[in-house]
């Protein structure tokens, strides 16, 4: 059953996938960037965003060097500005830890401020460094479809459920189509 699910998904994506965002790239610096921005925010508001920000910062020793009021002001008007603080703090632990290039562990992803699970595997994912299932907003809509589950009381028994069919309905190969066709 996953197995036809999948091939579904990534036909869909095939067909209908945005294939040309800016941040289609293999570079983790510039994903990640996608990533943080594009948490509870649009893409058609991101893009703009991005590419300003990508312009003036392309890459993690430009960031580093940046002061957070700097980071505060490129990132106005994009809203939940708690993103880019945790961009600030992270890109100085990068800077610092990793001398400016971008983590390829998963758990060294996952242990910079602002980053959670579906984060660090989307980033691990769309870098070419691992096949990891996500659960976003909208993975979640998608899987509690066509799973039929209810929203239970228990956030945690919840959420633990989707990230199990998650991983189940996530193929080994292909697996940043089958990603980018979930949300």
């Amino acid at each position: 059953m996953y197995k036809k699910f999948s091939d579904n998904v990534l036909s869909w994506y095939e067909s209908n996938g945005r294939k040309n965002l800016p941040w289609k790239v293999t570079d983790p610096y510039k994903i990640w960037i996608s990533e943080i921005m594009l948490q509870q925010t649009q893409v058609k508001t991101v893009i703009p965003y991005y590419l300003k920000f990508i312009k003036k910062y392309p890459d993690i020793r430009s960031l580093s060097e940046a002061t957070e009021d700097e980071l505060m002001l490129i990132w106005s008007g994009l809203g939940y500005y708690r993103r880019v603080k945790n961009i600030y703090s992270s890109a100085k632990i990068i800077s610092k830890n990793y001398k400016n290039i971008f983590p390829s562990n998963y758990d060294e992803i996952l242990s910079l401020p602002g980053i959670g699970r579906t984060t660090a595997s989307a980033i691990s994912t769309f870098a070419g460094f691992a096949s990891m299932a996500i659960l976003d907003g909208n993975v979640k809509r998608v899987l509690m479809r066509f799973f039929d589950i209810e929203k239970k009381s228990s956030i945690s028994s919840f959420e633990k459920e989707l990230w199990e069919k998650s991983v189940f309905v996530t193929p080994i190969k292909k697996t940043k189509n089958f990603n980018q066709g979930m949300m």
